[in-house]
């Protein structure tokens, strides 16, 4: 008998994973910092080092400086002035020292809003390469997780979801949002465990 995970990835080769903002200006000692973000490095890593040529990883981006953004995002900046780029250098917007050392085989998607979904790159680079489902980690679960996954549903998606390889700054509204996906979304998404994940890619062959 199939588990969920088996029925939501019965294709391998249509099926991608999404590692959303896994990013050192979240891992270290900044104002964004994600004290959760240590705790899901390592099962993030296995899943992408199992199969890091079928792994994008997503970048948040801040601009330069508050006057590069335009609308509320220039508001936003304003009061994170310390989180731009011109501030905080490039280097602490990378992914992850571990995950960078995956890239290539593995691709890096940047982008400047919650969702890696609007200028439209990620979905056609996806489709191109006929993926019909998507296994979702990274942080955070209730902000970039919540709106990659509303994005991946609005397109049509599957989507599994690796319960414990996201994190967020909030116990409250990670198990809130966990609880919406699960009631809202079960039949475009899947809640499962890393060792679910890992299982499958190593059995792909």
């Amino acid at each position: 008998m199939k588990t969920d995970m088996e029925e939501a990835m019965e294709d391998p080769h249509h099926c991608r994973h999404l590692c959303v903002d896994m990013q050192r200006m979240f891992a270290e000692d900044t104002p964004w910092h994600i004290p959760w973000m240590q705790r899901v490095r390592e099962p993030v890593a296995a899943i992408a080092g199992a199969c890091p040529a079928e792994t994008i990883f997503t970048r948040f981006v801040p601009p330069l400086r508050p006057s590069d953004a335009s609308g509320s995002w220039r508001g936003y900046y304003e009061k994170w002035s310390m989180m731009t780029r011109g501030r905080l250098g490039d280097g602490m917007v990378d992914i992850l020292p571990e995950l960078r050392a995956m890239v290539p085989p593995a691709s890096v998607f940047d982008k400047t809003t919650y969702s890696p979904w609007l200028d439209g790159r990620l979905h056609a680079f996806l489709r191109g390469q006929g993926v019909d489902t998507l296994v979702i980690s990274g942080g955070e679960t209730d902000v970039c997780v919540l709106a990659a996954i509303l994005g991946a549903v609005d397109l049509g998606y599957t989507i599994v979801l690796v319960k414990d390889a996201i994190c967020s700054t909030s116990d409250e509204t990670h198990d809130a949002s966990l609880a919406l996906y699960g009631r809202r979304f079960s039949n475009q998404l899947r809640l499962c465990e890393a060792d679910e994940v890992l299982r499958w890619w190593k059995g792909r062959d």
